[in-house]
C-alpha cells in the first residue's frame, strides 16, 4: 500500500513538474516574440526618423549596445539614467543613432557625430518605437489576406501597432520543429491602412542594453 501510494504521488509530481515546465516555456515564448516586435518597432523607428534620414548618410548597419563608444555610453547613463538600449545602428559616415526605452517606459531616439559627441533628438522616434500588443485574430483584413497570399506556408504569431497607427506583425512557419519556426520568423511591416510596406528579419537584442546601470 505505502508503495502504491509512494508511486500516485511521484507521478502526480511528475505530472505537475510537467505542467509548470510547459507554462515556463509557453510563457518564455510570447516574451521572445513580444521583444522581437518591440525591437523591429525601435529599429523601424530610429532608422526612417525625419532627422535620421536628414542627418544620416546611407542604411544604418546595426551595433550591439556594448560595442557603442564609451562617450555615448557615458551621456546616456548621465542624462538618462536607467534607460535600455533598444536599437543602435551607425551610417556609413560613423554617424550614431541610438533608440532608448526610459525607465518611465517612454521612448526617445538620439543622433551622435562620428566623434560621439551628441547631435540631437530624433523628432518623431518616441511616437513610432511606443508599441501595443495587438491579438492576431483582430488584425485588420487587409493584412490577414496579404499574409494569406504571400506567406501561405506561415502564419501570423504576434503584431502589435505604434502610436503611428504602423503594424508590425511576426509571421513563422506554420509546421516544422519549434527551432524551424523559431528560425523562419520574419516581420512584416503594414500602414495603418494595412497596406505591406516591408518584411525585415527579426533583430538581435543588443547585448548590454541597460546603460544607464553600467558604469565607465
Amino acid at each position: 500500500m505505502k508503495k502504491t501510494l509512494f508511486l500516485v504521488f511521484a507521478l502526480v509530481g511528475l505530472f505537475l513538474a510537467s505542467c509548470n515546465r510547459e507554462d515556463i516555456n509557453a510563457n518564455a515564448t510570447t516574451e521572445d516574440l513580444t521583444e522581437v516586435v518591440q525591437l523591429s518597432a525601435a529599429r523601424a523607428a530610429a532608422s526612417t526618423d525625419t532627422v535620421t534620414k536628414q542627418k544620416c548618410r546611407g542604411k544604418l548597419t546595426d551595433i550591439a549596445a556594448a560595442d557603442l563608444p564609451a562617450a555615448i555610453t557615458s551621456y546616456i547613463t548621465k542624462n538618462y539614467a536607467g534607460a535600455e538600449v533598444q536599437f543602435a545602428g551607425k551610417d556609413s559616415t560613423g554617424q550614431i543613432v541610438v533608440g532608448l526605452k526610459l525607465a518611465d517606459g517612454t521612448h526617445k531616439g538620439l543622433l551622435f557625430n562620428a566623434d560621439a559627441t551628441f547631435n540631437k533628438v530624433l523628432e518623431k522616434y518616441g511616437k513610432k518605437a511606443k508599441l501595443t500588443s495587438v491579438d492576431v485574430a483582430s488584425l485588420p483584413a487587409a493584412i490577414t489576406s496579404y499574409i494569406t497570399s504571400k506567406y501561405a506556408t506561415y502564419s501570423a504569431v504576434k503584431a502589435g501597432t505604434n502610436d503611428a497607427g504602423d503594424f508590425f506583425v511576426v509571421v513563422e512557419l506554420t509546421s516544422g520543429t519549434d527551432a524551424e519556426k523559431k528560425a523562419s520568423r520574419k516581420v512584416l511591416q503594414f500602414t495603418s491602412a494595412g497596406v505591406f510596406t516591408q518584411e525585415t528579419t527579426p533583430p538581435a537584442h543588443p547585448e548590454g542594453g541597460k546603460k544607464g546601470k553600467r558604469g565607465h
